[in-house]
């Protein structure tokens, strides 16, 4: 019998004390975002909220300055979590430099940031004790159920990472 997949550990921070990370999905509407809101809050519960930086972007650009989807921000606020914040951006290049790690919510996006330059990036789902090195599929084009299910994802991998941030912060020295 095979052993389950195990979720991925935190690449060590450059700064003692603070971590950041920044989630990247096709236009920073749907995923990514959803992802951001979820650690934040997750964060804010553990009184993580000042030493960790979470930020979220596309790798397009045709969505910059707009609010998260509608559909996402509705299960995000069904579940208790405020979207309201939340404004599409772009990821520069600088970001590889910038932030300890960058989490792509699917293998195209790995992909799309490595043609940016080298830097700290993983599968969002390698945190994700169940489905570990899956993606995370795009609800965009479907229906209201594929937003659930991703929701579903995020919640239980944002729990682990933050965990895991939890856990790092907590190392002497850190």
């Amino acid at each position: 019998m095979t052993e389950p997949a195990t979720a991925a550990q935190l690449p060590e921070p450059s700064e003692p004390g603070r971590y950041s990370v920044a989630f990247v999905c096709s236009g920073n509407i749907c995923r990514s975002p959803s992802a951001e809101v979820v650690l934040r809050s997750m964060l804010a519960e553990r009184g993580l909220e000042d030493r960790v930086e979470v930020a979220s972007s596309g790798l397009g650009d045709w969505h910059v300055g707009d609010p998260m989807d509608p559909r996402s921000a509705e299960h995000l606020r069904s579940a208790g979590y405020d979207p309201d914040r939340h404004r599409a951006q772009q990821v520069q290049p600088d970001w590889l430099d910038d932030y300890d790690l960058l989490l792509a919510m699917d293998r195209g996006h790995v992909a799309g940031l490595a043609e940016l330059g080298e830097g700290p990036v993983m599968l969002f789902r390698d945190f994700d004790p169940v489905g570990t090195g899956e993606d995370t599929p795009d609800p965009y084009y479907g229906g209201d159920s594929g937003f659930s299910e991703v929701l579903q994802m995020v919640e239980r991998t944002c729990h682990h990472l933050a965990t895991e941030l939890e856990r790092v912060l907590a190392r002497p020295g850190s």
